[in-house]
């Protein structure tokens, strides 16, 4: 999950020079110096650049802002006449500097540093696009799916073409595997499931490997629940991100005997800190560790953490 943000004070120093949050995203020097924040601070196995996914819609011509403590902005999607005026290609110069920023950060790493990039997935994209912002269970794009499934697909194949071809530069750039982030497959029933989260990624992933056979690549369907059996069967992820609220017993047995699992740890046991966090920590290693297990949030960093909380965890992975 994003590592760098409003915990570090390195990164609020800089954010609060760089302006605004997409200027952060789109000056390469200032995306990988954030990028880069974390691991000189805390050693981690892996740098995760730093971008959002909803660089694709900004590079759509879709309008995008960050406003202060309220999230992302943009027109709304919110019938089949605007769904049908999206344009089909990206501008590819707005990716340009994600791009040189992946270059950048690659030659600053040391050679054993994994370099992680990413995208959104094309439903989770849809929901922003849609409702023009986040919502409690996303049900302004679900009830356009239901409506308008046409025009809906439609936006779906543009976002699996443009996000594929974002997945190869960045390979190509760099990055040493890439994770394709559903954060809102879990609003889905599973036959919506099966059209909106799996499918998009089978196809963005098919494509991904066509010009880049073995590209490592990560699928986090956030929330799927029993329905991430399917997802690991149909979607050939080299490994799986799962939330807190994954059930272990069916993790261990019907994801991790498959493939590797990424996560994963509640964000509020970090904030937590103390025996809490030290007992999830256990957890987690206890029930995974005998298996590929990349130890990780089971979501983003909450901004109040306490950077204490990050070290107390890492020394109790480490075992020091």
């Amino acid at each position: 999950m994003r590592q760098a943000g409003r915990y570090l004070p390195e990164y609020r120093a800089l954010r609060a020079r760089a302006g605004s949050f997409l200027d952060l995203c789109f000056t390469p020097e200032w995306a990988a110096e954030v990028t880069l924040q974390p691991i000189r601070r805390f050693g981690f196995d892996a740098a995760i650049l730093f971008s959002d996914i909803l660089v694709v819609p900004h590079a759509l011509g879709r309008t995008v802002t960050f406003e202060a403590g309220e999230g992302p902005r943009l027109e709304p999607l919110d019938n089949a006449a605007r769904l049908n005026a999206l344009a089909s290609e990206a501008n590819e110069t707005v990716f340009a500097p994600v791009y040189e920023a992946v270059r950048r950060v690659k030659a600053a790493l040391a050679p054993n540093v994994t370099l992680l990039g990413f995208c959104g997935a094309p439903w989770t994209v849809a929901t922003y696009m849609v409702a023009g912002r986040g919502t409690p269970d996303q049900a302004p794009a679900r009830m356009l799916a239901y409506r308008e499934p046409d025009a809906f697909a439609r936006m779906i194949d543009i976002l699996v073409d443009v996000s594929s071809r974002y997945l190869i530069e960045q390979l190509k750039a760099g990055a040493d595997a890439v994770q394709i982030f559903d954060t809102w497959a879990g609003v889905l029933p599973p036959r919506e499931f099966a059209r909106w989260s799996i499918a998009p990624a089978k196809a963005i992933i098919a494509r991904v490997r066509r010009d880049i056979p073995d590209a490592r690549i990560i699928g986090f369907p956030r929330g799927a629940g029993a329905s991430l059996a399917d997802y690991v069967e149909q979607v050939a992820v080299n490994a799986v991100s799962i939330d807190w609220m994954a059930e272990p017993c069916f993790v261990r047995e019907r994801i991790q005997s498959r493939i590797a699992v990424q996560g994963n740890l509640d964000p509020l046991a970090l904030l937590a800190g103390g025996a809490a966090l030290d007992r999830a920590v256990d957890d987690i290693l206890a029930t995974y560790g005998k298996g590929p297990l990349i130890f990780n949030l089971g979501h983003g960093i909450l901004p109040e953490t306490p950077i204490a909380h990050v070290e107390q965890t890492l020394r109790r992975i480490r075992g020091s």
